[in-house]
């Protein structure tokens, strides 16, 4: 029998006549040296900055995000957020630890508190004598979701480059340090690990009510001093 009888071709490869034809077999890989870092994946899409805040949450805060963009942040698990007039939450910051974490929306200024304030919020409000005042002053809490601020990475983009992104005035630590930091009701357990909520509410709502007051008094020029940028310690 002829010692190439057994040997088909490749399916729709050509074979010159005369000439038995081979299996294409593929030269032996070099062996891998530990030394040298793995070849990254020629198709997978570089790393940008939306995926480097994505990863920020997620991986090193541990924060839910809601799928979808913008990136958003769920609220209600580890946090919830006070939304309130950048001039009054200003003179609330003093209330605030210094790693409780504070961001800046245009003239807005978003104070994240202890999961499950936002429920307490109108309770807390009546009892100290502000349910009856209109306040601008609102805050997000379970099955709510916040519009991830631009983290402070290096590559993100810069507050400027989006008209109305929200920034980190205090920027968040990593891991559950977070939590230890934020406003919460005595009751809740936390007596003395964090700033006081009842104390924070009424000076965001006294500061509410002025700023409030202040607008009412100077009429159109007020519309424009909102306009001009901000800038606290």
């Amino acid at each position: 029998m002829d010692a190439h009888a057994s040997v088909k071709p490749d399916a729709g490869a050509p074979v010159a006549p005369g000439v038995p034809a081979v299996h294409a077999v593929p030269l032996p890989r070099r062996p891998l040296d530990p030394s040298e870092p793995p070849e990254a994946e020629p198709c997978a899409p570089p790393a940008g900055p939306d995926a480097r805040a994505r990863r920020w949450y997620e991986n090193d805060l541990g924060w839910a995000i809601v799928p979808g963009r913008p990136l958003r942040l769920l609220t209600g698990v580890r946090f919830d957020v006070l939304d309130v007039p950048a001039e009054a939450g200003a003179g609330a910051l003093r209330h605030l630890a210094p790693g409780s974490p504070v961001a800046l929306r245009g003239d807005r200024m978003e104070l994240l508190v202890a999961a499950g304030s936002a429920e307490e919020l109108p309770g807390l409000l009546d009892w100290l004598e502000w349910g009856a005042v209109s306040l601008d002053l609102r805050a997000l809490g379970a099955g709510d979701a916040l519009e991830a601020p631009v983290p402070p990475l290096p590559g993100a983009r810069e507050a400027g480059s989006v008209r109305g992104a929200a920034v980190w005035l205090r920027p968040p630590g990593p891991g559950r340090e977070v939590e230890a930091s934020l406003p919460a009701l005595p009751a809740m357990g936390r007596e003395g690990s964090a700033p006081d909520l009842v104390r924070l509410v009424d000076t965001v709502a006294l500061e509410c009510h002025r700023a409030r007051l202040r607008r009412a008094c100077a009429g159109p020029q007020a519309a424009l001093r909102r306009d001009q940028p901000l800038a606290f310690s």
